[in-house]
């Protein structure tokens, strides 16, 4: 569709239907920086279009002949056409994934309103389902597989982006995109009423959508500086610890090179211990390390110090920088909405969500996210997955007196904190990242140490009767945690026969420990997720009544970091602090309250 009369027609169309399916098309997917190229629309199966907006000539080569394509709509008057549809109370717009597209739109003056996506609802409905991209869901629901966007765009070096997309090959791919999108939505949206599960796609789910678009828009200042003299300390270290290795080693050997490490441990040096992985080699895994290390050993303690190193300047110190936005100058993280089982948000390019808080190679300058403008509150509350700990009348999991509070040993405390890491039953017997995790967590109860299993299933079954042998004479533990323990058995037995995992056919281990986890998470982290998400959604609302001007920036799971103008900190934290206690309000009455604490800085470094 290249008229502007046309469109509106279309706007009149979407009028008399009550619904209209969008979607956005863009050179990039990042929405802070993406070109709009165009927006597909559908009013009824089979009714569909797309409006081009900034294609480019000849696929966008040539010196001289790369300006825009003739014979498309100024992107002025497209949007002042779509405005009063996209913000008409009584349309509803459809979506799949509609973060992206209510964040492209919102950066040009329309706040998409009311909306559905059909994302979300097939996450509500199916959470334990892989796979609720648009183009699984209709192949799943609709028996058709949509036009894949490499034959479009092309793959691999030949790929080019959306505004170099011939208009008519464009329009063919974006309207089947809004066509199915429509068509999904009248499939799935009449069973969250026929499941009962309005309620939680209302309350928990499709709010999240503009709440979680403004926080990723309103970005997480850095600290150059900072960043660029720990990555330079790093590098110091790193090649410190090179050196070390060398000698221990006794020969030249590449501290990252899995098979001259395995080499020389379990070939030079003949420690004990070593596998050999499918492809002969030995394993070099963080598990087998830290058990060489706990015996004495001390050269693979130092290759686990300059790995930690090593990955703190590669991930952090060094890619962060790379991720500042040039007209923000602040970082835009991605959260995903329907990207895990229980329920919490994942955060991506960059994962905000992973920041170390204190380690041992930067006690005193680990690599932190700094905000320099305003002051932020930073609030902590303690959910459902460290019940455990609150029970026992400790203020928060990992917080114990004289025990520095450490990101990376903090999911180490209590058994609420084993249930969630998952491992349950499965221990020494579980493949390896699984059972490793958990023989760190039996390690720190100083429960009896034990063989491996020659039976997978038999071996579990032990260790499982072994930890509900201890865990009542353990002085932190209560009686109902042991009791928790068969019904996460029973629900992980129900999981497993039921959700496939198409990323692990093949492996049955994998799957069964895999599912295992989601069923024991479910409970727990799955709880805390739908709390946070309460609060957030609310979180808005209860500020601009009050009045004050603090802004959301980023959810770290049970934290909420906030950026607040210094003269509105005090009343800003009597307003947040009720708002996350209260979240669980009215739907559930917990019998322990949600703990919170309320420390303020100048840096996320500071109030931690």
């Amino acid at each position: 569709m290249r008229d502007l009369a046309r469109l509106k027609a279309w706007m009149q169309r979407a009028l008399e239907a009550g619904v209209v399916a969008i979607d956005t098309e863009t050179n990039s997917l990042d929405p802070m920086q993406a070109v709009l190229c165009g927006f597909s629309l559908a009013v009824a199966p089979n009714e569909a279009c797309y409006v081009p907006l900034a294609h480019r000539k000849n696929g966008g080569e040539g010196l001289f002949d790369s300006g825009l394509h003739e014979h498309q709509i100024l992107e002025r008057d497209a949007l002042a056409a779509i405005k009063p549809v996209l913000e008409d109370p009584g349309i509803l717009k459809v979506g799949q994934n509609l973060k992206f597209d209510w964040q492209i739109f919102a950066r040009r003056g329309i706040a998409i309103a009311p909306y559905d996506d059909t994302m979300l609802i097939s996450y509500v409905l199916d959470a334990g389902r892989n796979g609720h991209g648009m183009d699984e869901l209709s192949e799943r629901w609709l028996g058709h597989k949509p036009i894949a966007f490499g034959e479009v765009a092309g793959t691999g070096k030949a790929q080019v982006t959306f505004d170099c997309v011939g208009i008519e090959k464009a329009a063919e791919y974006a309207a089947e995109d809004a066509d199915v999108t429509l068509r999904l939505w009248l499939a799935l949206k009449p069973r969250l009423a026929a499941e009962h599960m309005t309620h939680v796609y209302e309350t928990l789910e499709r709010p999240m959508v503009p709440v979680l678009a403004r926080m990723e828009g309103r970005g997480i200042s850095i600290d150059r500086q900072v960043l660029a003299r720990l990555s330079g300390e790093f590098a110091t270290e790193a090649a410190r610890l090179e050196q070390d290795i060398q000698k221990l080693a006794g020969e030249p050997v590449n501290p990252g090179s899995p098979k001259q490490l395995g080499d020389v441990l379990f070939g030079k040096l003949a420690l004990p211990g070593g596998t050999k992985t499918k492809t002969g080699a030995w394993s070099t895994s963080a598990s087998v390390l830290e058990d060489l290390a706990e015996a004495g050993h001390k050269l693979p303690q130092t290759i686990l110090d300059w790995r930690q190193v090593a990955k703190l300047r590669s991930t952090y110190t060094d890619a962060l920088p790379t991720f500042v936005n040039p007209d923000t100058h602040r970082v835009h993280t991605c959260y995903a909405l329907a990207a895990t089982t229980t329920g919490r948000l994942s955060s991506s390019e960059p994962n905000l969500q992973n920041i170390p808080v204190r380690t041992e190679a930067g006690a005193q300058d680990p690599p932190r996210l700094h905000r320099r403008a305003r002051p932020q509150a930073r609030l902590r509350r303690l959910f459902a997955d460290r019940a455990a700990a609150a029970c026992r009348g400790r203020r928060r999991a990992g917080a114990a007196p004289g025990v520095p509070r450490r990101r990376r040993h903090s999911r180490h405390d209590g058994i609420g904190n084993i249930r969630r890491a998952g491992q349950g039953h499965a221990g020494r017997s579980a493949p390896p990242g699984q059972g490793d995790q958990f023989r760190h967590h039996l390690r720190h109860l100083r429960l009896r140490p034990r063989q491996p299993a020659r039976h997978r299933t038999r071996g579990g079954r032990r260790l499982y009767q072994e930890i509900l042998r201890t865990l009542p004479r353990h002085p932190r533990l209560h009686g109902r945690d042991a009791r928790f323990l068969p019904r996460a058995w029973l629900c992980a037995h129900a999981v497993r026969s039921q959700v496939p995992l198409s990323r692990h056919q093949g492996e049955q281990p994998s799957i069964r420990a895999f599912n295992e986890r989601a069923a024991i998470n479910a409970r727990l982290q799955g709880s805390a997720a739908d709390i946070i998400r309460r609060a957030m959604v609310r979180m808005e609302d209860a500020l601009s009544k009050a009045k004050l001007t603090a802004q959301m920036l980023l959810q770290v799971h049970d934290e909420l970091i906030f950026e607040v103008p210094e003269k509105e900190v005090e009343k800003t934290l009597p307003v947040v602090r009720r708002v996350m206690e209260d979240a669980p309000h009215p739907a559930v009455q917990l019998h322990v309250p949600l703990g919170r604490g309320g420390p303020r800085a100048d840096s996320w470094d500071k109030a931690h």
